[in-house]
């Protein structure tokens, strides 16, 4: 409340980056950018709360203090709830040089995600033939 008495409006948001070894962020801001499938989009202390799927990206957030921060993140889910802003995401690099974050995500979180899409086509290919054997020997009987 201020002098008057009159509640004051909360203009911080609390935003913490989850990794599944610690955390990364866990800092006041009064600004969030992310990246979702559908584009871009920004989050402000007075924002409705809201939930997104988060693709490789820069995650940008502004202190009170003023300044510009990043963090590269992988895929990821964002979840607002009142003034309590979270990410959780596989891996993240804070940084400061924005051509070096994105260079990393692009070796590393979108590379991942081609090594992991091949990994997934040769398990279908297999539990595909195993069904196929099942279903040969089940003809047999």
């Amino acid at each position: 409340m201020d002098e008057s008495g009159k509640e004051t409006a909360i203009m911080e948001m609390r935003l913490q980056v989850l990794l599944p070894t610690g955390i990364l962020v866990n800092e006041r801001v009064i600004k969030i950018i992310a990246e979702a499938e559908n584009g871009s989009f920004c989050l402000l202390p007075r924002h409705i709360d809201f939930v997104a799927a988060l693709v490789p990206g820069i995650l940008s957030f502004y202190p009170p203090n003023g300044g510009e921060c990043f963090a590269a993140v992988d895929e990821g889910v964002l979840v607002k709830c009142g003034h309590e802003v979270f990410v959780s995401t596989l891996s993240g690099v804070r940084g400061t040089d924005l051509n070096q974050l994105e260079a990393l995500i692009d070796e590393r979180f979108l590379d991942l995600d081609e090594h992991e899409r091949k990994a997934r086509t040769a398990l279908a290919r297999l539990e595909a033939g195993t069904l196929r054997g099942f279903k040969e020997l089940q003809d047999k009987k």
